[in-house]
């Protein structure tokens, strides 16, 4: 019982939770929809955490997506047993750059009084649950080698069963407890999507490809000589 709630009720509540409460917050409550950044509070600190915090987790999951979009072509990839060690061995670096800038991040919300102002509970949470997401996502690579390959056997038919309607959950019961906790935790963090800051992630501001360039008129009159 316990394993339908975590892994069939659970996945399916974050995804609905996301999906309604973030449209509505998008319609009705748009001021809130943004990463609602302090940068203009304290910027160097944010610079140098939010760096690697971005570049590292954004390829850690492209790697995870491919996989899961892509399940036989990832095999083909991984095949080679030196691309799965080149694999692995880039995941570890990816990963230990994104906990080094989020923990950059949580010190910077620690120590700069302007940035701990205007911090939420809810930002905490969510600094915590992130943090922690990345970690244990580096323990599972550290102590159950090679899982870019194990994922594609476990996680991905999962997920996809959850897709089409059809939970198939002895494919992840019977991980070790560390690498259920990194799958339930991608859900916890869908979850908390449209309570956070998180929103941003929809707001990228694609229509500046097709939009006409904007005209800047100088108003002020010009001084006479």
């Amino acid at each position: 019982m316990l394993n339908i709630v975590l892994f069939i009720v659970f996945p399916y509540v974050s995804v609905i939770l996301a999906v309604v409460v973030g449209s509505y917050r998008y319609f009705f409550d748009r001021f809130t929809y943004s990463s609602q950044s302090s940068q203009f509070l304290e910027n160097r600190k944010l610079f140098y955490g939010s760096v690697p915090w971005h570049y590292g987790v954004i390829l850690v999951l492209t790697a995870h997506v491919l996989a899961l979009l892509f399940p036989a072509e990832w095999g083909i990839l991984i095949g080679v047993p030196i691309r799965l060690y080149i694999l692995e061995v880039t995941g570890y670096i990816l990963a230990a750059i994104a906990i080094l800038g989020m923990t950059m991040l949580i010190v910077r919300r620690l120590t700069a009084i302007r940035a701990r102002v205007v911090t939420s509970r809810m930002d905490w949470v969510l600094l915590a649950v992130l943090l922690a997401q990345v970690v244990l996502g580096l323990w599972v690579a550290l102590f159950y080698r090679w899982g870019a390959d194990w994922y594609l056997h476990t996680a991905v038919p999962w997920i996809l069963s959850l897709v089409t309607l059809n939970p198939q959950i002895q494919y992840v019961t019977v991980l070790p407890v560390v690498v259920q906790l990194h799958l339930l935790g991608g859900f916890l963090v869908i979850a908390l999507f449209p309570f956070t800051r998180l929103v941003h992630l929809m707001t990228f501001p694609i229509t500046y490809l097709w939009r006409p360039y904007q005209v800047v008129v100088w108003n002020r009159r010009a001084r006479k000589p």
